[in-house]
């Protein structure tokens, strides 16, 4: 074809919902994918899956997967997660900095899309292993992310680029995008550079999907600070900011945290930047609300037990990153090693064990006598307590900075473990600036014709921090959006 409805930039999980989204509303519809074919999917291929959606109650879960039986229903706990506990989330994670009417629009259109996904072939299953501890006969779900799609991000990304084959989305790989051409005023083309070779294709509109820019080490440095030269890039290697310098280009304004991202706590041997022979979040260590975490000074540096996993995991990666190395360890007991997510178990899990603490210290690269003490000032710190990890048990430390909020336990019991980790980024918090109808806007607060963005690059969402699963649902939803609206501007500019 010469001319395209729709054109999108990306091929992540926000650019199949809106081409899936535009072909759904009659749409002619091309998906440029800068990757080649093995490497397609954007950061979303590695996820673990794991998404959150506001709902009532175990009813609604149960309309995402009807083969949940009865029986295993009766055996699950599932607390309400509403709009307004979404959106308080929201807030309360970014500090209140959240742009409300970007941030209303992605919760209260959660449960929807993920139904539309449904209908589209996303399965989803409960995340008993991430998010439930078995409680008196019972899994008890909490922080709000019970469900994951099936077959983690590698599931996920195969079901939305079958589904968008099957309906007659053209997609084009090693095709990456360098200008949107206007007239008019008017979004009319776009250069595309496919395999050494420049093509001009006449669209009508875009949709700019194509990441943010944590896999551009020059742009780390410049908008998030020297050292993020040293991060371990935790997806696509293709996410280079692409799309954010086409929109700058064309008039758009920057919106959000342009220094700051998601990061966390990952293995400290990890690749470099995403494995396709090894996908899905594997590398990750999130029972550290379990632990304490020690730099090599042999110091803590955070309160580990702040929050549930899911509002503090990434922020925490920016921490150790600050750290000498840019390297911390997380350590365990045997009282909490068998509580320990499966990531842990992993043969790709780079741990030591010793069973004295003297022993562990000796096999670490750390300062023993500084960490000996920390521990021993830690252990006295301990406040006794009911030990819950299903709750925020309060059951804390007293005396010591930082403090331990939650689920401290005394360290005393051998064999002892620790985990190296570093600091893995996800995606950058910078993006540009949108509305609810996912146009991209420009400086005077009107719309760019024809121009839309989702995913990554829509910025003033999240704040120095993230709450679990939003990520995939936020690229979910104002994918959905920005296809919806780009298909009926498109068929409003050939009425006209």
């Amino acid at each position: 074809m010469n001319h395209f409805d729709v054109t999108v930039v990306g091929a992540g999980n926000a650019a199949l919902c809106a081409a899936i989204a535009a072909r759904e509303k009659g749409a002619t519809v091309l998906v440029l994918e800068k990757a080649p074919k093995e490497k397609r999917g954007g950061n979303s291929y590695f996820t673990d899956g794991a998404i959150r959606f506001a709902y009532n109650d175990l009813k609604d879960i149960r309309k995402l997967m009807p083969d949940l039986s009865d029986e295993e229903a009766a055996s699950i706990l599932m607390p309400e997660y509403s709009t307004d506990d979404y959106y308080e989330d929201l807030e309360r994670v970014t500090g209140c900095k959240t742009t409300p009417e970007l941030a209303r629009h992605l919760v209260n259109n959660s449960y929807d899309t993920i139904a539309w996904m449904r209908n589209h072939g996303v399965e989803f299953e409960l995340n008993y292993a991430n998010q439930s501890f078995e409680k008196d006969g019972k899994y008890q779900f909490w922080g709000g992310l019970p469900v994951k799609t099936r077959n983690i991000g590698m599931g996920l990304m195969k079901t939305l680029f079958d589904r968008a084959q099957e309906l007659g989305v053209e997609i084009w790989y090693e095709a990456a995008a360098t200008d949107v051409e206007t007239k008019n005023d008017r979004v009319s083309s776009i250069q595309v550079e496919k395999q050494g070779e420049t093509i001009t294709i006449a669209t009508s509109s875009v949709v700019l999907a194509s990441g943010s820019f944590e896999a551009n080490k020059d742009m780390r440095k410049q908008y998030i600070g020297e050292e993020w030269e040293a991060a371990i890039v935790r997806g696509t290697e293709y996410n280079t900011g692409d799309g954010l310098t086409i929109a700058l280009n064309k008039g758009a304004v920057k919106h959000g945290e342009w220094d700051g991202c998601h990061a966390i706590g990952t293995d400290a041997r990890a690749p470099e930047v995403g494995n396709f022979e090894k996908p899905g979040d594997i590398f990750k260590k999130h029972s550290y609300p379990l632990s304490i975490m020690v730099n090599k000074n042999g110091k803590r540096f955070v309160d580990e037990g702040a929050d549930f996993r899911n509002y503090t995991y990434a922020k925490y990666g920016k921490e150790i990153l600050k750290q000498p190395g840019h390297v911390a360890y997380q350590i365990y007991d045997s009282q909490v090693r068998p509580k320990l997510r499966k990531e842990y178990n992993l043969e790709e899990a780079t741990y030591r064990e010793a069973d004295t603490l003297d022993d562990l210290a000796s096999d670490l690269d750390i300062d023993k006598d500084s960490f000996l003490q920390t521990i021993q000032e830690y252990n006295e710190a301990v406040q006794e307590g009911n030990y819950d990890p299903t709750i925020k048990d309060e059951k804390g430390t007293d005396g010591i900075t930082p403090p331990k909020s939650n689920w401290a336990l005394r360290i005393e019991e051998g064999p002892f473990y620790a985990f190296p980790v570093t600091c893995g980024i996800t995606f950058s918090f910078g993006g540009i600036l949108v509305n609810t109808n996912a146009e991209v806007v420009n400086s005077a607060n009107r719309q760019i014709d024809g121009l839309y963005a989702a995913g990554e690059m829509v910025g003033g969402i999240f704040y120095g921090n993230y709450p679990g699963g939003s990520g995939l649902m936020s690229g979910a939803v104002y994918g959905k959006t920005a296809g919806t609206q780009a298909a009926e501007y498109a068929k409003s500019t050939v009425s006209s």
